[in-house]
Formats: C-alpha cells, structure tokens, sequence
C-alpha cells in the first residue's frame, strides 16, 4: 500500500452510517474500509454492530476473522 490514504476523523467516519450519507464504512486497525455494497451491511447494520465506528474491540464477539476486511476497499485512515 504505497499510495497515501485520506485521513479522517472519527466524526467524519460517523457520517458514513448508512443513513446521513450514501457511503457505509467501518474502521479496523485504524483503516477504513467501504462496505457500501455488502448485502451485511444494508442500512448501515450488520447483526448488533453499526457502521460508521471503529470496529476494533468488536471483532473479538464475531464468527469471522480480520480476513473478513480482506474483500472490501480500503478508502482512508482513523486519525
């Protein structure tokens, strides 16, 4: 990853929940990914997690692995 990703804030990361703006992003490790077009996250929820957080502390509760972000875009960086 050699290009230099945008930086945002965890406000701006806010508004990427699925219902103030069109995109739907969580963060991981300080990345943001863009899970816009998973059917798992329509409405900006996906089972009791919410996009537009930093999902770090979560993973542990889920059935999946950090792999799981491996199929999404990365769009920018918590900052």
């Amino acid at each position: 990853m050699n290009q230099e990703l945008t930086e945002y804030t965890r406000n701006q990361l806010a508004l990427r929940n699925g219902q103030d703006k069109l995109e739907i992003w969580v963060a991981y490790k300080g990345l943001i990914y863009d899970v816009t077009n998973s059917r798992l996250w329509k409405n900006g929820k996906h089972y009791e997690h919410w996009a537009g957080q930093d999902l770090t502390d979560e993973l542990g509760d889920a059935p999946h692995n950090e792999n799981v972000f491996d199929k999404f875009a990365i769009v920018g960086k918590l900052i």
